[in-house]
C-alpha cells in the first residue's frame, strides 16, 4: 500500500466538526490502496472538552501519532492549535516521513498555519504534499474590513502566508470548488503544477448505527407530539446572522403560523464549553420568540448525542451563509438521519443539489443581491410548504442510491484518485 500522512491537529477525541473529514478519509482510504497515518496533537492540549465516544468510531488498526503543544496561557495569548503545536508537529512529521516511508503528505485546514508545514517538509524531505480547504484561508468576514482590527490583521497575514504555504503543493482540494477557487486564481501556476478537485464531507451510515447502542437518553429537549420540533446543530457562521434575523422577523410577523413549532439550536454558543455563551437568545428575545418558538443550548454536545437528538426531532434545520461557497457539512449526516430537512441556503451552495436530488427536504434559496430581505419575504410561504412536505414524508422516499454519490466511501474514493494523480504529476 501507498502511505499517506495526514496532519490533523484536531482529531478524535476532539469534538470539533472538522475532525470528521480526516476521520472518514482515514476510515476508507485503505479500500483504495492508501494506508493512512494520522499525526495529531495530544488531546490534553485541546481547549474543548474531549468527546471520547468518537474514538469508538475509529478503525482499531488506524495508526495515530500524537505531538505536544504549548499550553494555553492566562491571559490567552495564542489559542490556535496549529501555532501552539507547530514545531512539535514538524519534528514528528519529519521523523514519520523517513521512518514510515511516507509517499504523500496531506494537510486539512484550518488550522491554517499547519499548511506551512507542507512547504517546510517538502523542502526538508522532498515529500509531495496537498492542502485540503475545509474553509477558505483568504476571505472577507465581518470585522475584517476595519483597518488595524484583529480581524483585519488576520486577513493581511493570511494574504501573506497562503502563497508561501501552497506554492509547491502537488494537490489542492476542498469541500467544494468555491473553497479553493480564489486560491488558484491568486496563484495561477498551481493550475498547471498541481492537481485539484473537490470532495464533500460525505455521510457515514455506521455513525447512525451507533446510536442504537448508546445508553444515553435525549437531554436537550424531549419529544413533544403536540409540537413540530426542528433541530439546528453546530456553530453559527458570522455571515449567517443577517439571514437568521430575517427568519426571526418573518416568524414574529406571523406568529399564529408558528404556535406549534419549536426551533432548537444546539452548540451555537460563543465558545464550545460555555453553557451561557448565548448567540441566538439575544436575537430571539429581540423578536419576542425566546422559549416560545426559539430555544438555544450554547454548549457543544458530543457528535453522537447530536445524532441522537436528530432521531427524536421532527425535522432538521440547515442554515447557510451569504458566502456563496458555504456548504454545510451537517447536510450529509442530516440526510442519513431519515428526517425531513428544511434548509435556507445561498443558491450556489452545493448542499442544495444534495438535498433536492436525494428528495430529503425543501430549500429556500437566495442570491447574494437578494439576501435577507428576500428570505424574510419568502420564508412564511416556504415554511408552510415544508409543513405539508413533513406530513407526507417517509424516510423510504430518500433516494439512497443517488445519495451514495455523497457517501464517505465514495468521497474518499475521489480523494484516492486525486492522490494517485498527484504522485506522478
Amino acid at each position: 500500500m501507498k502511505k499517506i500522512l495526514i496532519i490533523a491537529p484536531h482529531f478524535p477525541p476532539s469534538n470539533l466538526a472538522a475532525v470528521h473529514r480526516s476521520r472518514l478519509f482515514a476510515q476508507h482510504l485503505p479500500a483504495f490502496g492508501w494506508k493512512p497515518v494520522i499525526l495529531t496533537v495530544d488531546e490534553k492540549y485541546y481547549e474543548e472538552v474531549p468527546d471520547h465516544a468518537l474514538v469508538k468510531l475509529l478503525s482499531p488498526d488506524l495508526q495515530v501519532e500524537k505531538a505536544s503543544a504549548w499550553k494555553i496561557t492566562r491571559p490567552r495569548l495564542v489559542g490556535d492549535i496549529g501555532l501552539r503545536a507547530f514545531y512539535s508537529l514538524y519534528k514528528k512529521a519529519k521523523h514519520l516521513i523517513k521512518k514510515e516511508s511516507i509517499d504523500f503528505l496531506y494537510i486539512p485546514i484550518p488550522s491554517f498555519y499547519t499548511a506551512l508545514l507542507g512547504r517546510w517538509l517538502h523542502s526538508s524531505t522532498g515529500i509531495r504534499y496537498g492542502i485540503d480547504y475545509i474553509d477558505p484561508w483568504v476571505h472577507t468576514f465581518p470585522g475584517s474590513e476595519k483597518k488595524f482590527s484583529r480581524h483585519w490583521f488576520s486577513s493581511r497575514i493570511a494574504e501573506c502566508l497562503e502563497p508561501v504555504a501552497i506554492k509547491k503543493a502537488s494537490l489542492i482540494t476542498g469541500v467544494a470548488p468555491g473553497y479553493f477557487k480564489d486560491a488558484l486564481f491568486r496563484n495561477p501556476h498551481l493550475n498547471k503544477s498541481a492537481i485539484h478537485g473537490a470532495m464533500p464531507y460525505g455521510g457515514e451510515v455506521k455513525d447512525h448505527d451507533m446510536i442504537n447502542s448508546m445508553l444515553v437518553s435525549p437531554y436537550i429537549f424531549q419529544k413533544n407530539k403536540n409540537k413540530m420540533q426542528l433541530v439546528y446543530a453546530g456553530a453559527m457562521l458570522p455571515n449567517a446572522y443577517s439571514i437568521l434575523e430575517a427568519i426571526f422577523s418573518a416568524i414574529s410577523n406571523n406568529k399564529d403560523a408558528f404556535t406549534d413549532v419549536e426551533f432548537h439550536f444546539i452548540g451555537t454558543g460563543k465558545s464550545p464549553n460555555d453553557n451561557n455563551g448565548y448567540n441566538i437568545k439575544p436575537l430571539a428575545e429581540k423578536y419576542n420568540l425566546w422559549e416560545t418558538v426559539i430555544y438555544e443550548y450554547p454548549k457543544r454536545i458530543p457528535y453522537l448525542d447530536v445524532l441522537m437528538h436528530y432521531s427524536i426531532a421532527d425535522a432538521i434545520f440547515i442554515l447557510g451563509s451569504t458566502e456563496a461557497h458555504y456548504t454545510p457539512s451537517k447536510t450529509y449526516q442530516a440526510v442519513l438521519s431519515g428526517k425531513p430537512l428544511y434548509a435556507v441556503l445561498h443558491v450556489d451552495s452545493t448542499a442544495i443539489k444534495v438535498i433536492e436530488n436525494s428528495k430529503a427536504g425543501l430549500v429556500l434559496g437566495f442570491h447574494s443581491v437578494q439576501g435577507a430581505s428576500y428570505v424574510e419575504e419568502k420564508f412564511l410561504k416556504s415554511f408552510l410548504l415544508f409543513r405539508n412536505f413533513v406530513k407526507i414524508f417517509e424516510r423510504e422516499q430518500v433516494d439512497k442510491k443517488m445519495f451514495n454519490e455523497y457517501s464517505a466511501y465514495n468521497v474518499t474514493g475521489e480523494l484516492a484518485r486525486l492522490l494517485d494523480k498527484a504522485l506522478v504529476i
